[in-house]
């Protein structure tokens, strides 16, 4: 379970528990330099979309084959990346960031990129979190108390990992680059009805890259904290039970997720 920018491998803690609970083994590792560690934050500014699907890779070497990926936002995005680099058993994407060659949707997503540029050379350096960027934009459903222990959680974000994401047209290294002929295996892709920062309409043509090895899900009544927004637990056992409809039973528990 890959988790998004800003944060850490807990976001996933209520998703490992109950999938655990369903026989799978779980790993949900934190990215490169997301540790609450100022001593990393100049190698965090620096650090690539490429360094994270690295890490991630060597996690999925050591774990064998056909595992599941689940990815969220940015993680989403990672996942992707990987899953045109080896054989899965599945990949579900919660809000998933968008690959190389995608064009933003809506205006809100262009205009959120643009704004980067007032922080200067934004991708050289690492990115704080903002109280009321969170709030507004990925948090907006979680109630208040909560929201206020998630936001103490966040940590910095990388600025040239943003920068491809989001300004991959500038970026001649491609570093977001999916080849969708390369993911073949059966893929859920999920998005909030009131997201703005990776809208349905995004979502929905992400799924659209893998033809009919996709299924698109609009979900209603969510944002973009589909890990830990109120209704998440129904979002996870929904997966699951995908997972059920796709998955071979007798192999189940042999899966990594």
């Amino acid at each position: 379970m890959i988790h998004g920018a800003f944060s850490g491998g807990w976001v996933f803690d209520g998703w490992r528990t109950l999938f655990e609970r369903r026989g799978y083994e779980v790993h949900t590792p934190t990215l490169r330099h997301h540790q609450p560690d100022a001593g990393t934050l100049c190698e965090l500014g620096r650090t690539s979309v490429r360094d994270y699907a690295e890490d991630l890779a060597g996690l999925l070497d050591r774990l064998g084959d056909w595992p599941i990926l689940i990815g969220h936002s940015l993680g989403g995005l990672l996942a992707q990346m990987l899953a045109a680099r080896r054989r899965l058993g599945a990949l579900i994407l919660l809000a998933p960031s968008a690959p190389w060659g995608m064009l933003p949707s809506t205006p809100f997503e262009f205009v959120s990129a643009q704004t980067l540029f007032m922080d200067g050379m934004f991708w050289r350096k690492p990115l704080v979190p903002r109280r009321w960027i969170a709030a507004a934009n990925a948090l907006d459903l979680v109630p208040e108390n909560e929201r206020a222990r998630i936001f103490a959680r966040l940590v910095p974000e990388s600025g040239l990992a943003t920068f491809e994401v989001l300004h991959w047209m500038f970026d001649s290294g491609r570093a977001t680059y999916v080849d969708p002929r390369a993911v073949t295996c059966p893929t859920l892709c999920l998005a909030g009805a009131r997201d703005r920062v990776n809208p349905p309409a995004t979502v929905r043509r992400v799924a659209r890259r893998y033809g009919g090895r996709a299924r698109f899900e609009e979900l209603p009544g969510h944002s973009h904290w589909l890990v830990g927004e109120p209704g998440w637990e129904k979002i996870a056992a929904g997966s699951l039970t995908w997972l059920d409809r796709i998955l071979d039973r007798s192999e189940r528990t042999k899966n990594r997720a």
